[in-house]
């Protein structure tokens, strides 16, 4: 008799006990911060974006699936989604959201919510789109990093200028449907064109089909090289931009080393990764409960020049030994 109400009472306490963990580990599953992550493409295009900012969360301390959880919401490279999807992000009470790499989803964000912290990474000024109150004192719930595109991309004009001393036509290419970012470029770059005394053609795509009429068109009008304005649908096509390079025989230079190791002539810029991880860092820095007001906006500092050999034999270019020598890596 004694034996079996033992027995019971074993079972009983170990029933209680297995209760008290089950409560236990759904109050950590509930404690655990959720991010909400809006990009602009799919998750197979900005797969090493992603890589990126994980890596910046794990810098704070955080690990998906450990002690943090992310949403992802996926426009698919349609900007017309990115309102219902951050909205429906917003409406989840998650702790914080990241909009990395594109302006348009930075704006999106904007309007869904003024009280949820948002991350940013663009090319376009913040405080010109009145994101932030200034860059060291956002004042509201926005903060991120910002590139140093509307400054350098005048530059790369100046290195085709330079690899084209002689020529006096050269392109721009934009996207029209990103108008914070291709009207600034456009002037600073038409700015820089006056200055070297040559005529720009401004170019526009925001489709793949129309990135081939883009380079068609810029030989068609002889230009002697093209520049490619910062853009989130550019740098998805990064590829494909790359092979127009030298089906078309039209020197290119972008912002990105991954334009250039994809078989591009030149990149001049930040690195895309390292973009992508502060926006990571600064995640992490506000769910240990920093306020993104009082978070600075980081500028990237670190320019790089690439100059990918292999396609200029391609083209059939010999490369100034000026440029060779300034640059941070020759791929060959």
């Amino acid at each position: 008799m004694l034996d079996s109400k033992r027995r019971e009472f074993i079972a009983l306490l170990g029933g209680l006990l297995l209760a008290a963990k089950v409560r236990r580990a759904r109050g950590q599953q509930q404690a655990m911060p959720v991010i909400g992550f809006l990009g602009s493409e799919s998750p197979d295009v900005w797969a090493n974006y992603v890589r990126a900012f994980q890596q910046g969360l794990r810098e704070t301390g955080y690990v998906e699936g450990h002690n943090v959880a992310i949403e992802y919401r996926w426009a698919e490279g349609r900007k017309d989604r990115l309102p219902a999807l951050v909205t429906e992000l917003a409406s989840r009470q998650v702790a914080v959201i990241a909009a990395p790499g594109s302006t348009p989803a930075a704006l999106a964000a904007r309007s869904a919510t003024t009280t949820i912290p948002i991350v940013f990474a663009i090319a376009a000024d913040p405080v010109g789109l009145g994101l932030v109150a200034s860059l060291a004192r956002p004042g509201g719930n926005f903060t991120g990093v910002v590139t140093l595109n509307l400054e350098i991309v005048p530059k790369r004009l100046e290195l085709l200028h330079e690899l084209f001393p002689a020529a006096t036509s050269f392109a721009l290419l934009v996207n029209p449907t990103t108008p914070a970012l291709a009207e600034p470029v456009s002037k600073e770059v038409e700015t820089a064109a006056r200055m070297l005394g040559v005529k720009l053609h401004v170019l526009q795509a925001s489709s793949e089909p129309e990135l081939d009429t883009v380079f068609a068109t810029a030989t068609q009008l002889q230009a002697a090289g093209l520049v490619i304005g910062p853009d989130t649908f550019f740098n998805s096509r990064i590829e494909q931009l790359a092979a127009l390079t030298v089906r078309h025989a039209l020197p290119a230079v972008y912002q990105w080393r991954e334009f250039t190791a994809a078989g591009g002539l030149l990149s001049y810029g930040s690195s895309v990764t390292d973009v992508y991880r502060q926006a990571g860092v600064y995640t992490g820095k506000i769910l240990k409960g920093e306020r993104p007001a009082d978070l600075p906006v980081q500028q990237t500092t670190k320019v790089e020049l690439f100059i990918n050999l292999k396609t200029a034999k391609a083209l059939g270019l010999t490369m100034p030994t000026a440029l060779l020598v300034r640059a941070d890596e020759v791929i060959e």
